[in-house]
């Protein structure tokens, strides 16, 4: 993939870099790369116009926000061509942060975080059920993460 899209060691470098720590100065980027900052702009720039680069998000710790309950959701779909329309609908419930399509025993797998059981409760009775063309669904909470990380990009090019 690296090779169609014509990126080289030093992209895969810069993304590397960003994705743990996204608010590094473009200056200390170059200094820890060994360019300068205006290379470093100029690559962020290409790799923002090709679509790798899709912005910058903050990582918080939700649960120190009060946001206590994890779960995700299996859902299965009265026919899979309703997918579009569910997903549209399902993007609509804020506490939903991920969604997936999936092959396997559901049609779409997402995440929900909640501040508590009465949130989530609500999330899956009012908000889910009442979305035309969910089937059934079924809930997993998560009692803990043990990690959450990037894949490591800059080892794909030797």
């Amino acid at each position: 993939m690296a090779g169609k899209l014509n990126l080289d060691k030093l992209d895969l470098q810069i993304i590397q870099i960003m994705m743990e720590d996204a608010g590094i100065s473009y200056a200390d980027l170059g200094k820890q790369l060994f360019v300068s900052g205006g290379t470093i702009h100029v690559r962020i720039k290409k790799l923002q116009e090709i679509g790798i680069v899709k912005g910058t998000k903050l990582n918080v710790d939700l649960k120190l926000l009060g946001y206590d309950i994890t779960a995700f959701v299996g859902i299965f779909l009265e026919k899979s061509s309703l997918y579009d329309q569910v997903a549209e609908d399902l993007k609509k419930i804020s506490e939903i942060i991920r969604l997936n399509y999936t092959t396997g025993n559901y049609s779409m797998f997402l995440e929900v975080v909640a501040k508590d059981i009465n949130q989530l409760r609500y999330v899956l009775h009012d908000e889910l059920q009442k979305i035309k063309g969910i089937e059934r669904t079924e809930t997993f909470i998560s009692l803990s993460e043990s990690f959450n990380r990037n894949v490591m990009v800059a080892s794909l090019v030797s």
